[in-house]
């Protein structure tokens, strides 16, 4: 049966959340190539921080103007704003398997211990995340830490796995260095007194030539995308960073791009790709006006001037978006950016339970935001997108997206938030909006395939928090009916993230035709896996597991690249 639907406001389904355990930080790892400059060790009971180069010694000579403001960093963080909140507490949130890996790994063969990897499969699965190239001196938000590319490469039925850091101008001036230079953003800014501190360092060193923020401040640890044949790495606080396989494997960064000078600032992380078209849609977002600016790209990677939306009238946390035949279709959401809040021992993004959220209509080819609708839609909040679609009665938005409950945790307290899956239907011409749940379940994560992104699509798998940001299995939702169709748990004590689709080349065609690709982690044999799953079953039958050589972190966005792909455009 299907459900009925629901006007404007959805209820709250019953849940159960677990509390998230708290360990220790893992830190072991087998030495691998370009070893890192720092040597953490670590006890049960605290973390002890020694700046130190790959062969143990003292780092180089550091200027004293530097030791000066380590000095002064240490003093911020053990005694003005020492990470006392589980949020930022390093040891809560570097615990398990979301500590990082501490040096690079060069390709390496990995192991099939379970059924063949499919012919479709030829190519390579990159996933993003963050891994912070040093464990924080103070407070740190599992956003912050520096991108790392696990790439899995596949080909003729054996696999490699690389892991590099994105080479961003932070990560290398740091790495030069020897030691952090720039601020964390999510959890470096929680008092007036932290932020004053904080801010003059921060000014000092850049008086001091020791960095130039022009050069960019981003971590690129969030995403992937390809279009204009290209490969980036991507995080919404900077411009993307091209990078490129070899044909063995491994992970180069090229650099910081800017489209020919054409974009200048920021850029979201979650851009839309027609598959049809082969365009690239996208947007940045801020704390000055326009708080929002929406842009596209052609075919080949050209930038067609920016659209600043000024009807977006406080800044807010605009993670993603989505985007049909028509229209561009955007969230103004209660989670939103607070310079303010921060001064009083907030953060700087934080929720709003007082402002009403909205969801805005842009047609998709605007050169300007005249004719923008927006539409309240009292509850809805959603930080990712799966997907959107135009009705053919023409008035109609579709929109399907995971909605967050108790929107009030989700910076401070991820284990406690739940989000549902939800069907939003836009009547553009009489602003009527209409919502269905299409699961309880605690989901997020959620993709398709990505032929249909902007079209009717049916099938969405999506993540099982178990807590979030902790996942413990994929499920199969049917959006036609309305339902679950298929499910995978990963069984006790494994968790991993978000799930790939990856059609099938040799298939039927389709929608579901296809395979789910992911990450999974074992934590109590301390093992990392590569899994395949069969998209078409309702058990998502697993039909190939690959051992990895060594502990893949949990993460963010992934993207697999057909081998074709990676010949024209992302590898040698």
């Amino acid at each position: 049966m299907i459900p009925k639907p629901i006007v404007i406001t959805t209820k709250l389904p019953s849940t159960s959340i677990t509390p998230l355990k708290i360990s220790s930080i893992r830190t072991e790892e087998n030495p691998q190539t370009n070893a890192l400059k720092t040597t953490p060790t670590t006890t049960q009971k605290n973390l002890e921080l020694t700046l130190k180069n790959a062969n143990g010694t003292k780092p180089e000579t550091i200027p004293v103007t530097a030791l000066i403001f380590n000095a002064f960093d240490n003093i911020i963080n053990n005694f003005i704003d020492p990470p006392i909140k589980p949020s930022v507490d390093p040891r809560h949130v570097l615990s398990q398997n979301f500590a990082p890996v501490l040096n690079e790994l060069s390709p390496t063969e990995c192991q099939v211990i379970k059924g063949t990897l499919p012919p479709s499969l030829n190519g390579a699965y990159i996933r993003n995340g963050s891994n912070p190239q040093f464990l924080p001196r103070g407070p740190y938000h599992l956003f912050d830490g520096d991108g790392m590319l696990h790439a899995v490469k596949i080909s003729n039925g054996k696999a490699t796995l690389s892991s590099r850091y994105v080479k961003t101008y932070k990560y290398k001036i740091e790495n030069q260095a020897g030691y952090p230079l720039i601020p964390n953003f999510f959890s470096g800014f929680n008092t007036l007194i932290a932020t004053a501190a904080r801010g003059s360092i921060t000014a000092a060193r850049v008086l001091t030539g020791q960095f130039n923020p022009s050069n960019g401040i981003g971590t690129a640890n969030t995403s992937l995308a390809r279009f204009g044949n290209r490969l980036f790495a991507l995080g919404e606080s900077d411009l993307p960073y091209e990078i490129k396989l070899t044909s063995n494997g491994d992970i180069q960064t090229l650099g910081r791009y800017d489209f020919n000078g054409k974009l200048l600032m920021s850029m979201t992380a979650h851009p839309k790709i027609d598959a049809d078209t082969g365009e690239c849609f996208a947007f940045r977002y801020g704390l000055v006006p326009p708080f929002l600016t929406y842009f596209r790209f052609d075919s080949n990677g050209v930038k067609i001037p920016d659209v600043p939306v000024f009807s977006m009238t406080k800044p807010t946390f605009l993670h993603d978006f989505a985007i049909t035949k028509k229209y561009a279709v955007f969230g103004d959401i209660q989670i939103g950016m607070n310079l303010l809040e921060m001064f009083f021992g907030g953060s700087p993004i934080g929720s709003d339970p007082s402002k009403i959220s909205r969801i805005g209509i842009l047609p998709r080819y605007a050169n300007d935001e005249s004719k923008m609708k927006w539409l309240d839609v009292p509850g809805f909040n959603n930080l990712h997108a799966i997907n959107a679609w135009d009705e053919e009665d023409g008035k109609t938005v579709t929109l399907i997206a995971p909605n967050i409950l108790s929107v009030e945790h989700t910076m401070e307290r991820l284990e406690l938030i739940h989000m549902v899956v939800e069907k939003v239907s836009i009547n553009i011409e009489t602003g009527i909006v209409t919502r269905k749940p299409l699961s309880k379940r605690n989901l997020d994560l959620g993709v398709i395939n990505n032929e249909y992104i902007g079209k009717r699509n049916r099938y969405v798998y999506a993540a099982v928090g178990n807590p979030t940001p902790k996942f413990a299995g994929v499920v199969k939702i049917d959006v036609l009916m309305g339902e679950e169709v298929g499910c995978r748990m990963y069984g006790e004590g494994c968790y991993g993230g978000e799930p790939f689709f990856v059609g099938r080349e040799e298939g039927s065609g389709d929608e579901d035709d296809g395979y789910l690709v992911s990450y999974i982690h074992d934590e109590k044999k301390g093992e990392s896996r590569f899994i395949v799953m069969d998209a078409k079953t309702a058990e998502l039958e697993i039909v190939a597991e690959v051992k990895l050589p060594r502990r893949v972190p949990y993460g963010f966005h992934g993207l697999f690249v057909k081998e074709s792909d990676l010949i024209n455009g992302g590898s040698c």
